[in-house]
């Protein structure tokens, strides 16, 4: 069964710095086949993506924070980041991995992960 599992997150003031973390992991896995990516959710609001990142590398972002985040990925650690720059307080949500893989459709979350920006 492959599990997400996040790290990084907490609180920071506003124009501050957070990478997160996301490890895939479980005894079926085929990394090539599968994109990543991080979504957000904050309160009262629908979750919403923030970015993806292929297999090959490219990766797409939201408006919102675009300049500001970059996602990358270790292939050989199965595990993609989030780098978080320029913090607003509106950036302020529960931030989720998505592991999707594209054979099956089917898609994987992690358990999510707090980010707080202070104003």
């Amino acid at each position: 069964q492959v599990q997400a599992v996040e790290s990084g997150g907490g609180l920071v003031q506003a124009g501050g710095s957070v990478r997160l973390s996301c490890a895939a992991s479980g005894t079926i896995f085929v990394r090539n086949a599968m994109d990543m990516g991080w979504y957000r959710q904050a309160p009262g609001k629908q979750r919403e993506l923030v970015a993806t990142i292929t297999s090959g590398g490219s990766a797409n972002y939201a408006d919102s924070v675009k300049e500001r985040f970059t996602i990358s990925r270790d292939n050989a650690k199965n595990t993609v980041y989030l780098q978080m720059d320029s913090l607003k307080p509106e950036d302020t949500a529960v931030y989720y991995c998505n592991l999707h893989f594209l054979k099956t459709g089917a898609r994987i979350w992690g358990q999510g992960t707090q980010v707080t920006v202070s104003s």
